[in-house]
């Protein structure tokens, strides 16, 4: 089957159900009349039968002919006065007399009614059914029968009243019909309705589409209606906004980032290439080359970090960031860290305060921890204020082994706070103070740090910002700690 709209499908679907309820109600209500219009006649049949069956009960044992011409002018009467026809068998349902609705009463021989008819009679006492004598009849045919027993308990006799009730089968035609009458006039309304609803329903859902089609031409700046009166539809409808909003400032922040890598390969490969160029046409002395060729040697380790933390965001995103975790003394590594960047620190005249537990064993991947430890303290050293202070913590709390380093200087506003772990997002007060970044690296730090099980934090107020996180403690530490702690 072609596929079909959401609007197309719903309004069939409110068709169908329109339709079998009313075709439910038609069929519920045609059987409740049917069966009322029957009971009611078969219950004035019952009072007439009965009657009669007195009446034969009184002509039983005897052989007075006057008896029975009574007999058969009171049935007679009976067959007028109630329009019915009446049947007089004996026990094994041989008809001896009938009486019209004309009023005519005869005995007649050699008719007799069905052996089902007579044997259910005999068994139960009583007998009904639409049609006459077990023949299937119309709707407006009602037979009822009842048997005569003598003084002894044995069937003597049986008694079957048959009427054909045109009035009240017309009742039940024309109730139907005007039910019917009704149920379509009703249902061409509904319809009309259910149409409408289903446009309302799905106009929702064509914005959104047409929202979406927006958003694949590259146009962001498109939104859907949030008040749409239906729970789902407005939660669907704030979850498009909000990944809108989130699509929006993902381009943008691609944008910056193509913007900000192109500068940043520009710039390197320029230095190199003017340098090597000076080199070969001997621009740059010879007893110069050893001073640029450290230049470029230090451009190149630049693209190469470059590249690598593109690579590692990558991997991050494409869930391909494999660990390989050991236990290794996490003190010891950032000691090397800071070391590292000695002359960085004298040169910006930083008081360092370092609060390292001894022997600190965490379990991780030595590598990745290092990366992150170490665009951590370049991003304190780098963005801290002349004669400013850099302090680093490192100590067991619990299960883990936390981590702090804070620097003071221009610090970091309120509005990005909540960013600086996002993708390709670069604060634009420290733009003009980083010029060798692209917004991945507090990215980067913030993933290794979770893969690892651990948490990262950034606070920023006063002047001073402070980053801080958990690493998982290897087991040996976890014991030690349990030893010393039941000293």
């Amino acid at each position: 089957m072609g596929r079909r709209s959401f609007f197309f499908k719903n309004y069939v679907t409110h068709v169908l159900l329109i339709v079998c309820a009313f075709a439910v109600a038609g069929s519920v209500f045609y059987y409740q009349m049917g069966n009322y219009a029957l009971h009611s006649k078969q219950t004035e049949l019952r009072t007439t039968v009965q009657s009669l069956a007195e009446q034969t009960r009184l002509l039983l044992g005897t052989d007075s002919e006057v008896l029975r011409d009574i007999y058969m002018i009171s049935i007679g009467t009976v067959a007028k006065e109630d329009a019915v026809t009446v049947y007089v068998t004996d026990q094994d349902g041989v008809i001896q007399m009938v009486a019209g609705p004309d009023g005519e009463a005869a005995q007649v021989s050699g008719w007799r009614i069905s052996e089902q008819v007579a044997g259910q009679v005999r068994r139960t006492g009583s007998y009904a059914e639409v049609g006459q004598l077990g023949v299937l009849g119309d709707r407006s045919s009602y037979t009822v029968g009842t048997r005569v027993q003598g003084d002894d308990g044995e069937v003597k006799a049986m008694i079957f009243v048959y009427s054909q009730d045109a009035t009240a089968a017309g009742v039940v035609r024309h109730s139907t019909q005007t039910l019917v009458l009704i149920l379509l006039i009703t249902l061409a309304v509904a319809l009309v309705l259910s149409f409408i609803l289903s446009q309302h329903m799905t106009r929702p859902l064509k914005v959104i589409a047409g929202a979406a089609k927006e958003f694949a031409a590259g146009n962001f700046d498109v939104r859907v209606p949030e008040d749409n009166h239906c729970y789902e539809i407005d939660e669907l409808a704030v979850s498009f906004n909000n990944m809108a909003r989130d699509l929006d400032q993902l381009e943008e922040l691609t944008r910056g980032f193509i913007s900000n890598v192109s500068h940043e390969f520009k710039t390197p490969m320029t230095t190199i290439g003017g340098f090597v160029d000076g080199m070969i046409d001997g621009t740059i002395p010879v007893e110069q080359r050893d001073k640029y060729l450290h230049i470029i040697a230090e451009e190149t380790r630049r693209l190469s970090r470059m590249v690598n933390r593109m690579l590692d965001a990558a991997k991050i995103q494409s869930g391909e960031l494999i660990l390989s975790p050991a236990p290794f003394d996490f003190s010891e590594m950032t000691s090397q860290i800071i070391l590292s960047f000695e002359q960085k620190i004298e040169a910006k005249k930083l008081a360092v305060e370092c609060e390292l537990d001894d022997r600190l064993i965490v379990m991780g991947d030595r590598d990745h921890l290092y990366r992150a430890v170490y665009n951590l303290v370049d991003n304190a050293v780098k963005f801290a204020g002349e004669g400013g202070r850099l302090g680093l913590r490192a100590h067991p709390e619990g299960n883990f082994c936390a981590f702090s380093i804070t620097n003071t200087g221009i610090g970091i506003s309120a509005e990005d706070l909540p960013h600086v772990f996002d993708r390709f997002y670069k604060a634009d007060r420290s733009r003009s103070m980083d010029k060798t970044g692209a917004g991945l690296g507090l990215y980067i730090v913030k993933n290794i740090i979770n893969l690892h099980g651990g948490e990262i934090a950034v606070r920023s107020d006063g002047g001073e910002t402070e980053f801080s996180f958990t690493l998982p403690l290897a087991p040996q530490q976890l014991q030690n700690g349990a030893k010393n702690s039941t000293k």
